[in-house]
């Protein structure tokens, strides 16, 4: 399956107040590759210029929310043209070396995430099943988080030698010492974990989900548009004086750097692994999900 004939990646659908916008690659557990990005910021547009959308939910369609970056599914479009849209930087396509990697995922990652945190309508996560990696981005950008009790969420990306995602929010999302953890082990950590650490807002049966985060998209659709947008400012801007921007500014060259030093010393800039890899060693460390 070439990206060209995946013609649906995201979907958007209007609810009264609510505007759904639902990552639509079931086959590959939503997967983000760069189509999916550029579509997910294209349906954020349209949410953002239409007066009656007050708040924005954001889905997963199939059994899981998201596996995280594509890095190895027939859909894989890494070395694709986009304009960009978040960062003002040279395009990848024609670019070598540890140039193209800051080039596009300054972009396609980081920049884009920076852009959707600054969402002026709030944002709802709507997660399920499976949260890994490049799929913790996706849903931390978001104002809330509601998943279903049988959401997992994991980091793995240390076992490629790499400190984390690139959007780099673990210490403000779930307190530094929960992050270590969350990060020194690698492990799958379930829904009720997640709350516990503060990481999501509700846990709600798999059943309920969708009811459920639509009730509460619906109940914060209620309170002034304007006065929504200011308070989601204050709060992002109180995180960014907290260190969140510049410490993930440091986090984002150190993340690089273990690109870089895999390269040198291995076959790869990923140490060697890959999306079946990981997932083996999950499965090995957690036992079967």
């Amino acid at each position: 399956m070439s990206p060209e004939s995946e013609t649906e990646v995201i979907t958007y659908e209007v609810r009264g107040p609510v505007a759904v916008v639902t990552m639509n690659r079931p086959d590959f557990r939503n997967a983000q590759n760069s189509k999916m990005t550029y579509a997910l910021d294209a349906a954020f547009v349209r949410a953002v210029e239409d007066p009656q959308v007050k708040v924005i939910v954001l889905a997963g369609n199939g059994k899981h929310f998201s596996a995280g970056h594509d890095i190895g599914t027939p859909g894989r479009d890494h070395d694709a043209h986009y304009e960009n849209k978040a960062a003002l930087w040279w395009d990848h396509v024609d670019r070598a070396g540890g140039d193209q990697r800051f080039a596009r995922e300054t972009e396609v990652y980081l920049g884009m995430c920076r852009r959707w945190r600054e969402i002026p309508k709030p944002t709802v996560a709507m997660v399920q099943g499976a949260c890994i990696a490049g799929g913790l981005m996706l849903a931390w950008v978001c104002d809330l988080i509601v998943c279903s009790d049988d959401a997992f969420f994991s980091d793995p990306v240390v076992r490629m030698g790499i400190p984390g995602v690139e959007y780099f929010a673990h210490p403000w999302v779930m307190g530094p010492r929960a992050a270590k953890e969350f990060l020194f082990t690698g492990d799958r950590f379930d829904a009720a974990q997640a709350k516990e650490w503060g990481m999501v807002n509700r846990v709600v049966p798999r059943a309920e989900l969708a009811t459920e985060t639509m009730a509460l998209a619906e109940k914060i659709a209620t309170m002034p548009q304007f006065g929504l947008a200011l308070t989601k400012k204050a709060v992002n801007q109180a995180e960014d004086l907290m260190g969140m921007r510049s410490g993930m500014d440091s986090v984002f060259g150190l993340h690089h750097f273990a690109h870089a030093h895999n390269a040198e010393v291995g076959a790869d800039s990923l140490g060697g692994m890959n999306a079946r890899s990981m997932k083996n060693a999950a499965t090995e460390q957690n036992g079967s999900k």
